[in-house]
C-alpha cells in the first residue's frame, strides 16, 4: 500500500476541499508525466504514480478511473501548454503567411524537444494506446481544421479539394518530421530543418 509522506495529518491544513482535490489531481498529473515521459506507457501505473506523487492510492480513484484516464490528462496538459506557446509564436510572426508557417513548424520541433518528455507524450511512446491514440488523431485532426481555415483566407479561390489535399498532406507530414526530429534523425540544427520543411510546404519556393 502506498502511504503519503511526511506529516499528512497538516498537509492539507488550511486548504479547501476544492483546491485539495484540484492540487492532488495535478500532482498525479505531474507524477504520469515525470513516469510516463522517461519510461513510457509500461512505467505508468497506479501504485507507481501514487509513489511518485506521495499520495496514497484512495485520491487517485477520487480523479481517474485508470491509468488511461490520467493518461489522456496528461495528454491534454501537455497539448495545452503547446497550443499556448504556437499562439505566442505565431502572434509574434504578424500576419505573413510564410513567417507564420515558420513559426509554427520551430514551435512544434523546438517545445517537443526542449523538454523530450513531451515529446513523447505528444508523438512517439503509447502509439497503441488507445486514449493516446484517439487524442493524437483528434490533434491532427484540429491542426488540418486550422490549415484549412488559413489557407480559406490567404487564398479563398483555392479548389476545395486541393485545399483538403493540401492540409492533409501537411498534418501527415507534420507528425512525421515531429518524429524525425525527436530521433535525431533530422541532426541537431532546429532553423535548418525549419526552413527545409517550409521551403517544401510552400511549393519549393526557396525563399521562404
Amino acid at each position: 500500500m502506498v502511504r503519503e509522506r511526511g506529516p499528512s495529518a497538516t498537509r492539507w491544513a488550511g486548504v479547501s476541499l476544492a483546491d485539495r482535490r484540484s492540487e492532488r489531481r495535478s500532482l498525479l498529473v505531474a507524477a504520469a508525466f515525470a513516469l510516463f515521459g522517461t519510461g513510457g506507457e509500461a512505467a505508468v501505473s497506479v501504485r507507481a504514480v501514487c509513489r511518485e506523487a506521495r499520495l496514497h492510492a484512495r485520491y487517485f480513484y477520487e480523479n481517474f478511473a485508470d491509468t488511461g484516464e490520467l493518461l489522456g490528462a496528461v495528454y491534454d496538459k501537455v497539448a495545452a501548454e503547446l497550443a499556448e506557446r504556437l499562439l505566442a509564436e505565431l502572434n509574434e510572426a504578424g500576419d505573413e503567411l510564410s513567417a507564420r508557417l515558420r513559426a509554427g513548424v520551430h514551435g512544434v520541433l523546438e517545445f517537443s524537444s526542449a523538454d523530450p518528455r513531451r515529446g513523447r507524450v505528444l508523438f512517439t511512446e503509447g502509439r497503441d494506446h488507445p486514449v493516446l491514440t484517439a487524442r493524437r488523431r483528434d490533434t491532427q485532426s484540429a491542426l488540418m481544421d486550422a490549415v484549412l481555415q488559413q489557407n480559406a483566407q490567404s487564398r479563398p479561390d483555392t479548389d476545395p479539394c486541393q485545399a483538403m489535399v493540401s492540409a492533409a498532406m501537411f498534418t501527415g507530414a507534420m507528425v512525421e518530421l515531429a518524429h524525425q526530429w525527436l530521433s535525431g534523425a533530422l541532426g541537431d540544427d532546429l532553423d535548418a530543418v525549419v526552413r527545409h520543411a517550409a521551403s517544401l510546404v510552400r511549393h519549393g519556393d526557396p525563399r521562404c
